[in-house]
C-alpha cells in the first residue's frame, strides 16, 4: 500500500510532508495560517478541538521535526497493518489520508492535514483500546460498561511518547489471551489460503472398532486439525480414539471418544467458521478493562465454567451452569467488583420468579412450595391460610418469599456476592447432576458452581491462614454469615466461543445464546470480512 505514494501527483509542500520535512515560511505568516486552518477543522469535533486548544494549536504531525516524522510514519504503518487485529482497512482509508499529505500545497492545507491525522488516530486508538462497537446496540444481555480512554489522555500520551510506533503497537490490550488470538488468526488465515482441512466427514456415528472410507474421511480430517499423527490405519483403533477424545476436551463436548452428530458436526466446522469465532473474540477482548497483573474471576457462558486467575495465571477452575437459552434468563455479560460471600445464604426470590413462577401454583394450591416464607411489607411472616392469592397478579402482589437456609437452599449452601443492579452472583446449589451434563444452560441467570466450597478455600486463601477450617466454622453454625474479602476482586462474566490457554490447542465452543452470531454481524457492517470477501 505505501509504494502507492509514488503515483500520487505530488505537490512542493507535500513531497516535503511524505519525505518526512516540512518547508517553513516567515513565521508571521505561517503560524496564523497554519493554526487558523487547524482551529477551523478541529471545531467540528469537540475533543479534537479542545485538544488543540491545549496545545496552542501547534502541530503533532506537520512539525519539522524527527519526533513529527517518526509519529506520521508510524501512524500510517499502523493503518496499513491494521488487518492484524481484525480491523478493516478502508474503515481508516489510508489512501485517502496519503492523497491529503501528497496534495497539500499551502500553509492551509496543512493544517487541514494536521487535523486529518489527529482524527484518524483517535478513531484508530478507540478501536483499539475499546473496540469498534457498542456492545448494548448489539443484544440487550451485552450490558458491559466500555471503559474509554479519555480523548485528551490519547493524545497526551501519545505526544509525550519517544517511541511511535512502540506506543501504536501498545495500544491493543496487551493481554496473552489476545496475543494469542492475533496468532490463531493469522494461523486460520494461512489454513484458508491453502485450501482448509480437506473434505468435510459424512455425518453418522463413529466409534472404536469400525473401519471403511467414512472412518479414513475421519483420520484424514483429525490429522488435518492437528489432533493426530499421520497414519495409514482405515481402522477406528486406540489411536483414533485418543485424538477424538482430545479434539472433544478442545471444544467442550463430552470426551468419550465415540464420534457421534454433535462431534462429528464440531469436526466438519470450517476454518472460516473458525475464524470468525476468533475475530468476534479479539474485539470482545477489546471490550475488557482487564489487568494482567493480581487476582481475577472470569466466567465463560460459552464454556460454562468459571475461573481463578492470579498474575495471569490459572489457578482455579469448575464447572458451571449459566442462564438458560430464554429471553428473560440468558446470563448477561458485565464485569463488577466481587466484594464477600455468604456461608449459609437465605434465598430472596426474584420478584420475576416470585410472580411468574410461583404465584401461579399458589393461586392453584396456597400450601405449594411450603418450604418458601411469605414476608409482607413490615417484615412479618405471612399466614398462607389466610391469603386469597386469585386476587393478585404480577403487578400487585405484596410479598416477597424467602428461603431458610438449609441444603435445599436454591443457593445451596454458600453465595458470592458483586453487589449490581442485573441481581446475577455465583452460588452453590442442590442440583449438582446438571454439571455432568456437555451444555449447562439451565439457570435463572445466576452461575452456579459445581465446586464451590473449593471456590471458597481458593477466595479465602488469601486472608485465612487455614481457609478450609474458617469456612467450616461458619457453616456448621447453621447461621447466615457475611464474610468480606480483604481485597475486592474484579469479576468478568464474558462470552467466547474462542479462547486460548497458556498450553495447548485454541478452545472452540457453540454459541449457545447466539450473541456472536449478532456481533459478527455487526462487524461485517463495519466493514469486516474474511479472507477473499474483501468488497
Amino acid at each position: 500500500m505505501l509504494l502507492g505514494f509514488q503515483r500520487h501527483v505530488v505537490s512542493k509542500i507535500g513531497a516535503a510532508l511524505l519525505a518526512g520535512t516540512v518547508l517553513t515560511a516567515s513565521p508571521a505568516v505561517a503560524f496564523p495560517v497554519f493554526k487558523q486552518a487547524v482551529a477551523e477543522a478541529a471545531a467540528h469535533n469537540s475533543s479534537v478541538a479542545a485538544y488543540y486548544r491545549s496545545v496552542q494549536y501547534d502541530a503533532v504531525w506537520t512539525a519539522e521535526t524527527e519526533i513529527s516524522r517518526e509519529r506520521r510514519k508510524a501512524l500510517i504503518r499502523a493503518l496499513a497493518n491494521s488487518d492484524e487485529h481484525g480491523l478493516p482497512a478502508a474503515r481508516y482509508d489510508v489512501d485517502a489520508l496519503v492523497g491529503q499529505m501528497a496534495a497539500a500545497r499551502s500553509r492551509r492545507d496543512l493544517g487541514l492535514v494536521e487535523v486529518a491525522m489527529t482524527q484518524i488516530y483517535l478513531k484508530y486508538a478507540r478501536d483499539l483500546t475499546s473496540g469498534m462497537l457498542v456492545p448494548s446496540k448489539i443484544d440487550d444481555g451485552l450490558v458491559r460498561k466500555i471503559a474509554y480512554r479519555d480523548k485528551q489522555e490519547l493524545m497526551d500520551s501519545f505526544v509525550a511518547s519517544q517511541d511511535p510506533n512502540g506506543f501504536m503497537q501498545g495500544l491493543a490490550p496487551q493481554t496473552p489471551e489476545y496475543l494469542r488470538l492475533k496468532k490463531e488468526r493469522l494461523r486460520l488465515e494461512g489454513l484458508i489460503a491453502s485450501g482448509g482441512w480437506g473434505a468435510q466427514v459424512p455425518s453418522g456415528k463413529y466409534e472404536p472398532g469400525d473401519s471403511g472410507a467414512s472412518v479414513t474421511m475421519l483420520r484424514d480430517r483429525l490429522i488435518a486439525l492437528g489432533f493426530m499423527q499421520r497414519s495409514s490405519s482405515a481402522s477406528y483403533d486406540r489411536t483414533m480414539e485418543k485424538a477424538v477424545q482430545a479434539f472433544q476436551i478442545a471444544h467442550g463436548l463430552e470426551a468419550d471418544g465415540v464420534s457421534g452428530k454433535g462431534t462429528i458436526e464440531e469436526i466438519n466446522r470450517s476454518p472460516e467458521h473458525r475464524l470468525k469465532s476468533v475475530m468476534v473474540a479479539m474485539e470482545r477482548e477489546r471490550w475488557l478493562d482487564r489487568s494482567i497483573e493480581g487476582r481475577e474471576i472470569l466466567v465463560n457462558l460459552a464454556d460454562f465454567t468459571a475461573k481463578i486467575f492470579d498474575d495471569g495465571k490459572l489457578t482455579f477452575r469448575t464447572r458451571s451452569v449459566v442462564g438458560k437459552n430464554q429471553s428473560d434468563r440468558r446470563s448477561p455479560e458485565f464485569s463488577d467488583t466481587m466484594e464477600h460471600m455468604v456461608i449459609n445464604p437465605t434465598w430472596n426470590v426474584p420478584r420475576s420468579i416470585a410472580t411468574k413462577e410461583y404465584l401461579p401454583m399458589l393461586q392453584n394450591n396456597p400450601n405449594a412450595v411450603g418450604y418458601l416464607r411469605l414476608v409482607n411489607a413490615r417484615g412479618q411472616t405471612v399466614d398462607r391460610s389466610e391469603v386469597d392469592f386469585s386476587q393478585f397478579s404480577t403487578r400487585n402482589f405484596p410479598f416477597d418469599m424467602k428461603q431458610a437456609p438449609g441444603n435445599r437452599n436454591a443457593l445451596g449452601l454458600v453465595k458470592f456476592m458483586f453487589p449490581n443492579k442485573h441481581n446475577i452472583y455465583l452460588h452453590d446449589t442442590p442440583q449438582k447432576a446438571l454439571f455432568a451434563r456437555e451444555t449447562r444452560a439451565y439457570s435463572h441467570g445466576c452461575i452456579r458452581l459445581q465446586q464451590p466450597f473449593d471456590f471458597a478455600y481458593a477466595l479465602l486463601a488469601k486472608q485465612e491462614e487455614n481457609p478450609k477450617e474458617f469456612f467450616h466454622s461458619r457453616l456448621k453454625t447453621g447461621r447466615e454469615t457475611r464474610v468480606d474479602l480483604e481485597v475486592n476482586i474484579p469479576v468478568h462474566i464474558i462470552y467466547r466461543t474462542a479462547y486460548t490457554e497458556a498450553k495447548g490447542p485454541v478452545q472452540y465452543r457453540r454459541d449457545v445464546y447466539g450473541r456472536d452470531a449478532k456481533i459478527w454481524k455487526a462487524l461485517a457492517n463495519e466493514g469486516v470480512a474474511l479472507p477473499g470477501q474483501q468488497g
